[in-house]
């Protein structure tokens, strides 16, 4: 009984091997016979060496050279007002008026109280030089004069107070004061700033500050204009370096001629930091970055294609480039692509530089990499390139 029962189990595991090597064959068979991919569509560039300026970049906010809000030392009643919303003024120009009638009148008696003390003065003079009067009297006189005028001149400073002026030319803001309003000391009449320079403020990193100096050149640009770039220099270098963000204030002087730039408005900066040095340039889709290293695939003529590097190569990209089927072998006037390992450095706007792995004139597949690998066969098409703007503009969805 036990050995009908082995045989019987040996013929099920038979039956179930000559199954799998069935399956198994039909499968390779399958895999044999499946379509070879065939070339993939990418898009290249060549790679070139372009200028390349250094430079720092922050975010900084506009400031007016000088600014102010227009107040009253004094209260009193707004009589007349000698300006309109947004006027340009000049230095010393009127702009508010308030009632001084009964200070002009108080400084009329004060002045009449004056000229009669010197009247006194002068008649006390005639008569000391005959000597009916003494020397005391002549010290009195003078003193009740100069004290006179000097309550003549405070009275006439009062007034003056009432009559506001410009404290230096500029462009004036909106005003919410109308004639006939009773003013505060200290309440806002309006705001009266020069914006043309306009300062901006921005800070930047202490590790970045060895690079900086006053007068060197900025660009800087506000997304209230999004295609219009200002110059600027750098006019000064705070003292101190912020001790809880680690950052130094930098101020810098922009020509604003057109008035475009407002204080409060923020802006981008960028300052321009030593000479102008040469980089091989490629747009930042190009790159691959792995853990084990930044990647580009370069495009060859099949005849002249070199060999993958495998000992470089990480264990799975290894393994994964044999288990791929293999391809039909190009032709000689194919193009195929070969991983090159690079090493990049600076980037600007939609572009990086690269410092190693290139050489100018080579070229390089920009986009399509993920369907790539070393000897696969390409075909170039560049009706859409990948952005490679160093100062690109934001774009409207």
């Amino acid at each position: 009984m036990t050995k009908r029962m082995l045989i019987m189990l040996g013929a099920v595991v038979l039956l179930v091997a000559l199954l799998a090597l069935g399956f198994f064959l039909h499968i390779r068979q399958l895999m044999a016979s499946a379509p070879k991919p065939g070339p993939q569509t990418v898009s290249s560039t060549i790679v070139r060496k372009v200028d390349w300026q250094p430079h720092l970049s922050s975010v900084g906010t506009m400031v007016a050279v000088r600014g102010v809000d227009v107040t009253t030392e004094i209260a009193g009643l707004v009589r007349t007002i000698n300006f309109k919303s947004g006027q340009d003024v000049a230095a010393g120009q009127l702009l508010v008026q308030l009632n001084a009638d009964a200070d002009i009148a108080q400084l009329r008696a004060l002045e009449a109280a004056a000229e009669l003390a010197a009247s006194v003065l002068a008649r006390d003079r005639q008569q000391f030089a005959v000597q009916a009067i003494s020397q005391a009297q002549i010290d009195s006189d003078l003193a009740d004069l100069k004290s006179k005028q000097a309550l003549a001149a405070q009275q006439a400073a009062l007034v003056q107070k009432k009559t506001i002026r410009a404290p230096f030319a500029g462009k004036l803001g909106i005003t919410t004061v109308n004639p006939g309003q009773y003013l505060n000391p200290g309440d806002k009449i309006v705001t009266l700033q020069t914006i043309d320079p306009i300062y901006v403020d921005f800070y930047i990193p202490q590790k970045n500050l060895s690079g900086l100096q006053v007068g060197q050149v900025l660009n800087l640009s506000s997304d209230a204009y999004a295609n219009v770039a200002f110059a600027g220099k750098v006019s000064a270098i705070s003292s101190k370096v912020d001790p809880t963000t680690r950052n130094v204030q930098v101020e810098a002087t922009v020509a604003n001629p057109k008035r475009q730039l407002l204080p409060g408005m923020f802006a981008n900066v960028n300052v321009e930091v030593g000479d102008k040095k040469l980089y091989l340039t490629l747009p930042q889709t190009a790159i691959t970055y792995n853990p084990y290293g930044s990647t580009v695939f370069v495009v060859y003529p099949a005849s002249q294609a070199p060999k993958p590097a495998t000992a470089s190569a990480p264990a799975a990209s290894a393994s994964a480039s044999a288990s791929a089927p293999a391809g039909p072998p190009p032709k000689a006037g194919d193009l195929v692509v070969q991983q090159v390992f690079v090493t990049t450095g600076e980037t600007r706007g939609d572009q990086v530089a690269v410092l190693t792995g290139l050489t100018e004139g080579q070229q390089v597949v920009t986009s399509g990499q993920i369907k790539l690998k070393n000897g696969s066969p390409v075909v170039i098409s560049n009706v859409v390139q990948p952005l490679n703007n160093p100062r690109p503009t934001p774009q409207e969805q």
